[in-house]
């Protein structure tokens, strides 16, 4: 954990994600990557050459005011920091970026709602999620204290989750966290029963940790009516620090999540969910 990408539109949001990202990089002797991306019109780059150069230089001073603003914050202080501006309009650029730099964790603030198809589907931050070959770290409210003691991982243990369970173990250990690996089971939808899912696991277990089985006593069996509900649910019941998911690239958050939340589980969203690339 020593490179750290922040991309950020200067927004409160983003600035929430700055302040973990921070505490992070305090806390593993780090490095951050401020990233704002432009997005200068077709209107302006179409102007004359003149006018065009005119309206570049005008930006790129206000954005570096603007990232000069953020490095004078208190929790900023004592942390090397690299800015970058790009052009992009393009959201899957932010992973060329990350793999230009070495990027290790890529923190970004949401604006989500609180039901998790607000919190990702159709925003900046799903399209990084989506497009991300990293882990994405989304922060929704301020984190003061921002940890990752007690960690939910959830997934249906499909094989093609194998990689991303392996990155988020590895991951985890480097913040000696407490990992609670969830399988959430539905009345109707992909139900098994006790012996197929445990089954289901074991082998999941068996080829991900080469034959050591000593993750499946972290393994919790719940039943709820949507995956939602139940990570949760879960999540809540184990006064988790951070939900873990593994998504699948160009499908984005909907590959995992099938369905939408209730009103009455918006507050839960607002747990830091961290994402890993099947």
């Amino acid at each position: 954990m020593k490179k750290i990408l922040v991309p950020t539109d200067f927004s409160e949001n983003a600035l929430q994600a700055l302040k973990v990202a921070a505490q992070l990089a305090k806390q593993h002797h780090a490095k951050l990557y401020l990233l704002h991306m432009l997005g200068i019109s077709q209107a302006i780059i179409g102007k004359d050459e003149s006018n065009e150069g005119a309206e570049a230089i005008y930006y790129m001073k206000m954005v570096k005011k603007r990232f000069d603003d953020l490095k004078r914050l208190d929790y900023m202080q004592g942390i090397e920091t690299e800015e970058l501006i790009q052009n992009y309009k393009i959201f899957s650029e932010v992973n060329n970026v990350a793999h230009e730099h070495g990027i290790d964790l890529i923190v970004m603030g949401s604006h989500g709602t609180g039901m998790v198809n607000d919190f990702f589907v159709g925003s900046n931050t799903e399209k990084v999620v989506r497009n991300s070959d990293f882990p994405v770290l989304v922060i929704k409210k301020d984190r003061p204290d921002f940890k990752m003691d007690k960690v939910v991982f959830a997934c249906d243990f499909d094989k093609e989750n194998i990689h991303a369970y392996r990155r988020a173990m590895r991951l985890f250990k480097d913040f000696e966290s407490e990992v609670h690996l969830l399988y959430v089971n539905l009345p109707n939808q992909n139900f098994l029963n006790s012996a197929e899912m445990r089954e289901r696991v074991k082998e999941f277990i068996t080829e991900a940790d080469n034959g050591d089985l000593s993750q499946l006593s972290k393994v919790t069996y719940y039943s709820d009516y949507t995956i939602e509900n139940g990570i949760y649910n879960f999540s809540n019941s184990v006064g988790a620090d951070l939900i873990a998911i593994p998504t699948h690239g160009r499908k984005g958050i909907s590959h995992f999540f099938m369905g939408s939340i209730g009103e009455d589980l918006a507050n839960h969203a607002e747990l830091p969910v961290i994402t890993f690339k099947i």
